[in-house]
């Protein structure tokens, strides 16, 4: 069912700032933005070994759901404690921090400058599955 995460869809009300600070996270421009013309309303990054996708979406377009609900999605980061500083750096702001969950297991979450939870975690078993 299902075989890997395919997109992820963060959302923000400042668009040109988020595409702005996001590009800083990656350290590149995303690859596909729309409309292609105007403000930003859809931006795209891939990242990491799988180039998974990382969206930013105008807040406009958020899905709406009845009752409260959500995801956290945790990615993985071959440095925790490195990449948690980073994004504080950045202008993120703790929400969890760094904590040790398991032998070799470690995680954290972020809330960026958006309003948006992002996850870490440092994983032995995503790390030995993409060694």
């Amino acid at each position: 069912m299902f075989r890997g995460l395919a997109n992820l869809n963060l959302v923000a009300v400042d668009m040109d700032a988020a595409v702005e600070w996001y590009s800083a996270v990656f350290e590149s421009a995303p690859y596909f933005v729309r409309p292609e013309q105007g403000p930003a309303q859809y931006a795209e990054w891939r990242f990491g070994d799988d180039e998974d996708e990382f969206a930013l979406m105008d807040a406009r377009f958020r899905p709406a759901l009845p009752q409260p609900g959500g995801a956290l999605v945790s990615m993985h980061v071959d440095d925790i404690q490195a990449s948690f500083d980073r994004l504080i750096g950045l202008g993120a702001v703790a929400f969890d921090p760094v904590t040790q969950r398991g032998e070799g297991w470690w995680s954290a979450s972020v809330s960026d400058p958006f309003g948006n939870l992002i996850g870490l975690i440092q994983s032995p078993h995503w790390a030995a599955q993409h060694a």
